[in-house]
């Protein structure tokens, strides 16, 4: 009977342990933002307003490599114009890999009003 209580119990044990990691990965490697438009972050694209592109590539590269087992590690990432802050603009943003290489990284606005945008990234 004691050995069947334990067996429950190291599986009980490591069921948490993975679901908690995979809660973990998903909330930390998530590629959706969303920043305020205010003062120091916003421009204008167009006659519309813009997230900054040194916020956007500041994100962008800070989500990234959340975790060694999400994504590859980045450096060095730019984006080429602000990001207008009206669902469906998008852009493409660059950054190096660990190894030299150039990554692309597009980006695509799926929310946006007066004082805010919400954002993704792909990897």
């Amino acid at each position: 009977m004691q050995r069947s209580t334990f067996l429950v119990g190291a599986v009980g044990g490591v069921t948490a342990v993975v679901a908690l990691g995979g809660l973990g990965t998903y909330l930390l490697a998530g590629t959706e933002s969303t920043s305020r438009l205010e003062e120091f972050s916003t421009t204008s694209v167009d006659g519309h307003k813009a997230l900054a592109a040194k916020i956007v590539a500041g994100r962008t590269e800070s989500r990234y490599h959340p975790l060694p087992w999400v994504g590859d590690k980045v450096s060095d990432v730019t984006c080429p114009t602000a990001l207008k802050a009206v669902a469906g603009a998008t852009l493409t943003c660059t950054g190096t890999e660990s190894g030299g290489r150039t990554v692309r990284i597009p980006v695509r606005v799926t929310k946006a009003d007066a004082k805010s945008v919400t954002w993704t990234f792909e990897r």
